[in-house]
């Protein structure tokens, strides 16, 4: 998929909010194995070519790599944590630097797994299709660690149950127990900080669906169960925000819509940093 030379996204819109731009200073083997042995079964597509940015300071989108359960690689056979890449976290980089001073890096994202211990060089980590995600009891303690440290997760492109043979929620449940036991999500609120972050976001009700059916569900994990305390993990449940980000430059999404999508996916960074 050709990379467009810049997302689309509403000019107007950006002249209003650039000024409140913000100064921001910031192998798996036997998966390997695994997967690459369901795809000679299944005769499947090798997963995508992966290089990463050498650590430098800047701020870099790190998506997280995993061995991707049966029936994950429906989508022009590619692994389910592989959909959107690099083309979705691309364009989002673009936009956070048309609009704040974070300089993140725009030319190349970051791919990594849950057993590298280079995962703590990201203060925010991207995960999706999580209902084929499969999980060690090592990557559920590191995964627990980062959370811990202060790292903020970023859950998207969540598909509910029967919606394209996922699951759904209680694959994600199950290993966000064995991640942190007794770990509860709550619905959020609009009223939230990660709401107002950058942008001001009043409602989620009627937040724009690329291709799912029904309204999407926005749902927190926070520190020691307490929403009052800080949010470690905000999941888009029923949704796929990304495809916006993915399809943003191409005609095949309106740009107001697409707008939102990125409306959310800069406010989840500037928490991310900032909280």
């Amino acid at each position: 998929m050709s990379m467009p030379s810049l997302p689309r996204f509403d000019r107007t819109f950006i002249g209003r909010h650039a000024v409140a731009g913000l100064v921001i200073a910031a192998a798996l083997v036997c998966g390997t194995v695994v997967a690459a042995q369901l795809q000679s079964l299944e005769g499947l597509a090798p997963e995508p070519k992966i290089q990463n940015i050498p650590y430098d300071g800047k701020f870099t989108f790190a998506r997280i790599r995993y061995m991707t359960g049966p029936g994950g690689y429906y989508y022009r056979g590619l692994p389910a944590w592989a959909h959107g890449f690099p083309t979705a976290e691309r364009n989002l980089m673009r936009i956070m630097n048309e609009l704040t001073f974070l300089h993140a890096h725009d030319d190349g994202v970051n791919v990594i797994s849950l057993d590298d211990p280079r995962l703590f060089e990201y203060p925010v980590a991207y995960i999706i299709e999580v209902s084929w995600w499969t999980l060690t009891d090592s990557q559920a303690a590191t995964l627990r660690a980062y959370m811990q440290k202060g790292g903020f997760v970023i859950v998207d492109d969540f598909k509910a149950e029967g919606d394209f043979g996922s699951a759904g929620w209680a694959p994600f449940a199950a290993n966000m127990q064995r991640v942190i036991p007794g770990a509860r999500f709550v619905e959020m609120q609009p009223s939230h900080p990660i709401f107002h972050s950058f942008f001001e976001i009043h409602s989620l009700e009627h937040f724009p669906q690329a291709y799912n059916a029904g309204p999407p569900s926005f749902l927190g994990l926070f520190e020691d169960n307490d929403p009052s305390k800080r949010l470690q993990m905000i999941v888009n449940y029923n949704t796929d925000i990304s495809q916006y980000w993915e399809w943003s430059g191409q005609g095949l999404r309106p740009v107001d819509d697409t707008n939102e999508a990125y409306k959310l996916g800069v406010n989840y960074i500037i928490y991310g940093l900032t909280h």
